[in-house]
C-alpha cells in the first residue's frame, strides 16, 4: 500500500508560482466578440483582476493600439491603478519585447492568461509562451472570440499544445483552497461581488454566522 500524505497536487496554482496576464480587453475590441456576454464577460474579468490583487499575483496588463482601441476595462484601471499597461502594435503580445521582458520580470513559470480575441490575441501569446517554456492556463470565461467556431478551436488547439482551460472562479477559489487560511474573507467578498448564485450563498452564509 502506498502511504498517502495530505499534501496538494503540484499542478495546482498557488500565489508564488504563477503570474496573471490580461490582454486587450478594450472597448472596440468587445465590439466583434460575440461568445459572451458584455457584462458577463466584465463581471469575470473584474473577478480575476480581484484575484490576483487579494493575492499579490505579479499582473502583466497589455493593450493593442490603445488610441484606436479605447483603454482596458474601467474595471482593471480602478482594481490594479498602479499597474502598467504595455500597448502594442502586435497581435501576439509575444513578439513584443515589452511584454516579453514584464512577464519575465514577474520570475514565475505558470501564466495564467486571458484575452480578446481568442482565437487571436490569446492564442497567439500562448502557443508563443508554452514554446519559451511557460506553463499556460487559460481563462476561458474571460476571454471572447468573433464566433463560437473562433473561440471553440481555438481553445481546442491551444489545449493540443498544452495549454490548460480554467475560469476565472476557478483560479480564486484554486488559490485559497483552504476556508480557514489567510485571504478567505477576501476570497469570500470576491464571490459576493462576482460569482452569482454561489456569491449570493457565501453572502448568507456570512450573515448566519455573524
Amino acid at each position: 500500500m502506498v502511504n498517502e500524505t495530505a499534501s496538494p497536487s503540484d499542478q495546482l496554482l498557488t500565489q508564488q508560482n504563477c503570474a496573471i496576464t490580461l490582454i486587450d480587453h478594450q472597448p472596440e475590441m468587445v465590439l466583434g466578440v460575440n461568445t459572451i456576454e458584455t457584462g458577463a464577460l466584465r463581471n469575470n474579468v473584474a473577478g480575476l483582476a480581484k484575484t490576483a490583487d487579494a493575492y499579490d499575483i505579479p499582473v502583466v496588463l497589455s493593450s493593442i493600439t490603445k488610441e484606436y482601441n479605447g483603454p482596458l476595462f474601467e474595471e482593471i484601471r480602478e482594481i490594479l491603478p498602479d499597474e502598467d499597461v504595455i500597448d502594442r502594435t502586435t497581435m501576439n503580445s509575444w513578439e513584443d519585447e515589452a511584454y516579453v521582458e514584464a512577464v519575465e520580470e514577474t520570475g514565475r513559470d505558470r501564466l495564467v492568461m486571458a484575452g480578446l480575441w481568442t482565437e487571436v490575441c490569446v492564442c497567439f501569446a500562448a502557443l508563443s509562451a508554452m514554446e519559451a517554456g511557460y506553463d499556460v492556463y487559460v481563462v476561458v470565461d474571460a476571454c471572447g472570440g468573433r464566433t463560437a467556431a473562433d473561440h471553440e478551436y481555438s481553445m481546442e488547439r491551444m489545449m493540443n499544445a498544452g495549454a490548460i482551460p480554467v475560469t476565472w472562479a476557478q483560479v480564486l477559489y484554486e488559490l485559497q483552497r483552504d476556508w480557514a487560511a489567510d485571504g478567505a474573507e477576501e476570497a469570500h467578498q470576491i464571490s459576493i461581488d462576482h460569482a452569482g448564485d454561489f456569491g449570493v450563498a457565501v453572502e448568507f452564509a456570512d450573515f448566519q454566522t455573524k
